[in-house]
């Protein structure tokens, strides 16, 4: 059966306001890091998951619109890797 290393990066929207990226920003600014701007934070999940990779996929897809995310506020998108099972 084959195994997938999946990562889902999970951010605000862009008219959402970003709190966060506001503050990294702002002490950017303080560390004399003038030239930085528009700064946001977000998620990475990476998971690991088996089975076929249509099958995979779907569940992927459930797992980041339903589970990881508010799709409301957030967008969500996902990068699916087939690897090889670690021996034990």
């Amino acid at each position: 059966m084959p195994h997938y290393q999946a990562r889902v990066y999970v951010t605000l929207k862009p008219s959402i306001l970003d709190p966060q990226g506001r503050t990294v920003e702002r002490a950017l600014s303080h560390l004399e890091h003038d030239n930085v701007s528009g700064v946001r934070v977000g998620k990475l999940i990476e998971l690991r998951l088996s089975g076929e990779r249509a099958e995979v996929e779907a569940q992927l897809r459930d797992i980041t619109e339903n589970v990881l995310s508010n799709p409301v506020m957030e967008d969500a998108r996902w990068e699916l890797e087939e690897v090889a099972l670690e021996p034990a």
